[in-house]
């Protein structure tokens, strides 16, 4: 039987697992934040600087089922080391890299540990709480990735604006070692899953539901990327918001993602697909008024706060689903969420780079956002009912069967 854990020795675990996602969130958004002066350095334009967030995203793609499928017959705890330690050396890589082209490549490999990462840890820290905390578990793992929004991703931008913006990269090796420490002190040894195989783990790509619950978060999620990619220069050239103050911006967002993350974590063991239909909606609805509010600094802090939070209530939800929707192969389920949100990403920055460069200006990526929170929406409805139609329990209803089932 699972021992789970409580107490301090649950932090300090649930601690150093937040840390790789802490590590991981300061070198995604911080290229957001440091965007401007990336372009300056590179002798490249903003919407050409805007495919280094695609190169990551492309990277994280590719890296989640692969490297988790690899990683099927490794203990989780190995598994995440190994991973967060490839994670700091394509850090370093990029710290050195020469020119746009070379960056490009650095950025891509920096990307492939990121969804097996949080795959791997979310799946980890739920093995860790009783099955009726498995989203909080998978929340708190991800808040790591909230917090980097509040306090590393400012700080690092800031430091960026003096003291050259591939400082960033030197810090993120640092955490990233740092988490390494930490999941040695303080992360349980957990066995590899009987029977586990890179074939069983390779299952999940042949559920429908898997790919249905993918196309739920990348179309839904695009939207938020299509206007969170462009923060900065939105703005600085449609609010009249100083360079300088960006950071502060970007604290707010973070800050809303840190509330979302809590919230999501609760809507997640609630309801699943509750939840996702609800951060649906309002994703729509704050695109909406972002375009709205755009000319008048107060209005659009206040926003991006807003699209911090209702970004991350869809996380854990759709972490949940897919681990669902896949059983026999939560691990591979769980990363491609990560592969799904950064196809969104990759989609949300081409699109926003599309509409700016059509000469729509920094407005326009907030109303292809809002289309496509509708249209993932609808998608998580069609996901749903196929769900009933097949007889898949998701959410509560697939803890309370398995918990029978172990009873029996």
């Amino acid at each position: 039987m699972t021992a789970y854990l409580s107490g301090g020795k649950l932090l300090l675990a649930i601690l150093a697992l937040a840390m790789g996602g802490f590590g991981i969130g300061v070198t995604e958004f911080s290229m957001m934040g440091l965007l401007q002066e990336g372009a300056l350095d590179l002798d490249v334009s903003n919407s050409q600087m805007g495919l280094m967030i695609s190169a990551y995203a492309i990277g994280v793609v590719v890296g989640a089922p692969v490297l988790t499928a690899m990683a099927a017959k490794i203990p989780r705890k190995r598994a995440v080391q190994l991973l967060i330690l490839f994670f700091t050396l394509a850090n370093l890589s990029s710290a050195f890299a020469p020119d746009y082209n070379t960056m490009l490549i650095t950025r891509f490999l920096a990307g492939l540990p990121h969804g097996a990462y949080f795959g791997l840890a979310g799946v980890l820290a739920g093995s860790l709480v009783p099955g009726t905390m498995r989203g909080r578990a998978i929340a708190w793992v991800m808040l790591g990735l909230s917090v980097a929004n509040v306090g590393g991703v400012p700080l690092v931008t800031m430091l960026g604006q003096q003291a050259g913006w591939r400082s960033m990269f030197y810090i993120v090796a640092f955490i990233g070692l740092l988490t390494a420490a930490l999941i040695t002190l303080f992360v349980p040894w957990r066995k590899a899953e009987p029977g586990a195989s890179v074939r069983r783990e390779l299952t999940a790509l042949k559920s429908p539901q898997v790919w249905l619950a993918m196309a739920t978060g990348i179309v839904g999620f695009g939207g938020f990327f299509a206007v969170y990619s462009y923060i900065s220069p939105t703005l600085t050239e449609e609010s009249g918001l100083k360079i300088t103050l960006v950071p502060i911006a970007l604290a707010l967002y973070g800050l809303g993602m840190v509330v979302g993350s809590l919230i999501g974590g609760r809507l997640a063991d609630w309801s699943v697909f509750g939840a996702i239909k609800l951060s649906s909606v309002l994703m729509a609805a704050t695109m909406l008024v972002f375009a709205a509010v755009a000319s008048w600094v107060i209005p659009t802090m206040i926003m991006v706060f807003v699209l911090g939070a209702v970004g991350s209530l869809l996380i854990p939800s759709l972490q949940t689903l897919l681990m669902d929707s896949a059983p026999h192969a939560q691990s591979l389920a769980a990363s491609l969420n990560h592969s799904a949100l950064n196809v969104a990403n990759a989609l949300g920055a081409a699109l926003g780079a599309a509409v700016i460069s059509a000469g729509f200006g920094y407005r326009a990526p907030s109303l292809v956002g809002a289309g496509l929170a509708v249209l993932g929406l609808l998608i998580a409805m069609i996901t749903q009912a196929r769900a009933k139609k097949v007889g898949l329990l998701v959410g509560r209803e697939a803890i309370a069967a398995h918990e029978h089932t172990v009873v029996d």
